[in-house]
């Protein structure tokens, strides 16, 4: 096996690819990352505003084009077509993990982040349009966005949830998930599958700044230290979630709710270019990793579990970060608006790209 296989056969946790578009689906790549093991993808509004200049999509754009469609409805149509694509490359993981991996993850329209009934409606609608049992709806954990979680799974949607930054608002996204399974299992309906994306490095960038800001040895000392940490002390809220139950063992393989590591890149390159990556192996986890970090792990990783190892370190760390003057929650709402202001704006790029293609194919 190779290491990204062993990362799944010795310590439980699923690699995805963090990365979709045509070119690769087109080219064979993402075939090829199935078969060195690879067991999902994800993607975001920032990922379809670097794929869609490709002249890949130059064919659909221009029967789009000619039918008149509108800017929003184009963009939609070869969102779909990708993700369908996508979702049919990874048939073969998801059948034989029984449901249990092989997924392939949408965003809804970012402009809805702070709107419940509007997230709860795309998302519906995009589940229906897609139609594809391993496909997960991607929703911001906003507020508004973790009431709309629970009643996407109550009606047997299955979701990702995105751009979690810290533990209360995780603890939220839990409860909507035992609230949207308890309901869907009430109604007679499958329990939806689900994920819950627990951002990392994108921590440590915030955090490493207020130290720098602080400027004490004690605060220097705790650079690149908060978002391990973190994820650390999220995993044991799963932990604690599934306790006396082995995972799937009740809900059918798939069903719990796993952690998921995002935005595992290393932003600070005098940290290892595994940090976020070596540092949180462990069962029931995911790791999506964009093709730089997945082609170092490939090449240099260490699949070892790790993700329960120096718990009570982790614990510690994040006290003193609190005695040293870094108040996380607000650390996790600054993020949080960032994230979503990033994608949002990523959502406008790709519409003006698409509109600018579209006036070409219509003028040519």
């Amino acid at each position: 096996m190779n290491r990204l296989e062993q990362l799944y056969a010795s310590c439980g946790q699923s690699p995805w690819l963090d990365n979709l578009s045509r070119d690769a689906l087109q080219s064979g790549m993402v075939t090829r990352a199935i078969e060195g093991g690879v067991r999902g993808m994800t993607s975001n509004p920032t990922i379809f505003e670097k794929a869609l200049g490709s002249d890949a999509y130059g064919e659909q754009l221009r029967d789009l084009a000619e039918r008149g469609v509108t800017v929003d409805d184009a963009y939609w149509s070869l969102v779909v077509t990708d993700i369908g694509a996508a979702a049919s490359a990874f048939d073969d993981v998801y059948r034989a993990s029984d449901g249990g991996d092989g997924f392939v993850s949408v965003e809804v329209d970012p402009r809805l982040a702070h709107d419940s009934e509007g997230t709860i409606e795309a998302g519906k609608a995009l589940h229906r349009r897609l139609n594809r049992p391993n496909v997960l709806i991607k929703v911001p954990a906003t507020v508004a966005g973790v009431a709309a979680v629970e009643e996407l799974l109550a009606a047997g949607v299955g979701v990702n949830v995105t751009l979690i930054f810290g533990l209360p608002r995780y603890r939220e996204v839990m409860a909507a998930w035992r609230g949207g399974i308890g309901r869907a299992h009430a109604a007679g309906l499958p329990i939806p599958p689900s994920v819950a994306s627990f951002f990392v490095s994108r921590v440590d960038t915030e955090i490493d700044c207020r130290l720098d800001a602080i400027g004490t040895a004690e605060a220097l000392a705790l650079r690149g230290r908060a978002a391990v940490a973190q994820a650390k002390a999220a995993y044991q809220l799963f932990l604690a979630d599934v306790t006396g139950c082995e995972p799937g063992a009740t809900l059918g393989q798939g069903a719990w709710q796993r952690p998921l590591w995002a935005s595992t890149s290393t932003k600070n390159p005098a940290y290892p270019d595994l940090l976020y990556v070596d540092t949180l192996i462990g069962p029931y986890t995911v790791n999506t990793l964009p093709d730089v970090t997945l082609a170092a792990f490939a090449d240099h990783g260490v699949p070892a579990r790790t993700i329960d190892q120096d718990v009570e370190a982790a614990h510690a760390t994040l006290a003193e970060l609190a005695r040293v003057g870094v108040d996380l929650d607000d650390v996790a709402a600054v993020l949080e608006r960032e994230g979503v202001a990033s994608f949002a704006a990523s959502h406008a790029a790709v519409l003006e790209t698409v509109a600018t293609r579209l006036g070409v194919m219509a003028r040519s």
